[in-house]
């Protein structure tokens, strides 16, 4: 039980702890901001965000179809709501195993083909924001230097990504007698066969590219709210920082860290700190806040059997394998 508790709790109180010391150092800031609001623009990040969620659940359809799962958009956009919703709320992004349940009650989704799903969708995440990052620097004068180890991961990230297609094409001529490699390989199968043809990167890499242009107009929504006229090539590179931050699981769906990120990357053009921190917290409350009323809608739409199943997935990881308390 304390290990339960410790588990969502500390991570949670790090998140709090992050915001209430920007609050406290940006209050006089923060409250010019709130005066100088155009209210029609957020609205328009609402709409936006709304969007953004539709293209990740289509991306989704088309990465199970690859698995030879034909499953409705609306499904599939369930399954993307409820994880990240349940990610929003639990550390280590334990939330991607519910969608592995969700996929096995509804369609007998072997563990490792929910597993490889999750993969190709994270692997072409990290492509698209790698390059979205890379090619905003270009547009960006006299980059701090504290951004330089930021370039090397980003060109890392790349490097590992174009290495781990390579690698997977040669997958299917592996074979061994060990049941943990063969498990391994018959999970790299799947990744291949979900994203390895030429119309799957197209499609998968163009709608991952997409999605992401609209998280980055969210953020960019917000800042005409607060009548702040950012480079875009700045929002971009900051929501590319702030996702990487929100990456490592250090708290609840990265609340926290990824305000400090991003309000410190708008800080390059000189953005008031209060303004620049009010900005990325009312972007990711308009993102959060739309994943959770989604997440709502769709264990609704899923059926009241997902909460259940929640709880125990989360618990026995949470306990180390465990079975849940009654």
């Amino acid at each position: 039980m304390y290990r339960k508790i410790s588990a969502i709790l500390i991570p949670t109180l790090i998140a709090a702890g992050i915001i209430v010391y920007m609050l406290y150092r940006v209050w006089g800031d923060l409250l010019t901001a709130l005066q100088h609001i155009v209210p029609i623009y957020l609205g328009l990040g609402i709409i936006i965000c709304l969007s953004a969620w539709w293209l990740r659940g289509w991306r989704y359809n088309r990465i199970l179809l690859g698995l030879n799962y034909h499953v409705g958009v609306a499904f599939s956009t369930a399954c993307v709501f409820v994880s990240q919703t349940v990610n929003l709320i639990v550390p280590a992004r334990l939330g991607d195993f519910v969608r592995i349940f969700i996929l096995k009650h509804d369609y007998q989704a072997t563990y490792s083909e929910g597993i490889s799903s999750i993969v190709v969708e994270r692997v072409f995440d990290i492509i698209a924001i790698a390059v979205l990052g890379a090619a905003s620097l270009f547009f960006i004068p006299n980059i701090p230097g504290w951004l330089t180890i930021y370039i090397y991961i980003m060109i890392a990230i790349l490097a590992v990504a174009f290495a781990f297609f390579i690698f997977l094409i040669f997958v299917g001529k592996l074979t061994t007698t060990n049941k943990y490699i063969r498990y391994i390989l018959t999970m790299l199968d799947e990744i291949r066969r979900a994203s390895l043809s030429l119309r799957s990167i197209l499609i998968l890499g163009i709608s991952s590219i997409v999605i992401w242009m609209l998280d980055i107009l969210v953020c960019n929504s917000v800042a005409m709210m607060f009548e702040q006229q950012i480079p875009f090539a700045v929002i971009v590179l900051a929501i590319v920082l702030g996702n990487l931050v929100k990456a490592v699981p250090i708290t609840p769906g990265g609340i926290g860290t990824y305000e400090l990120i991003v309000s410190a990357t708008f800080a390059i053009t000189g953005v008031a700190p209060g303004v620049a921190f009010l900005i990325a917290v009312v972007d990711d409350l308009i993102k959060n806040l739309v994943t959770l009323a989604g997440g709502i809608v769709s264990i609704y739409y899923l059926g009241d059997w997902v909460i259940p199943t929640i709880k125990s997935a989360l618990w026995s990881k949470l306990d180390g394998g465990k079975k849940p308390d009654a």
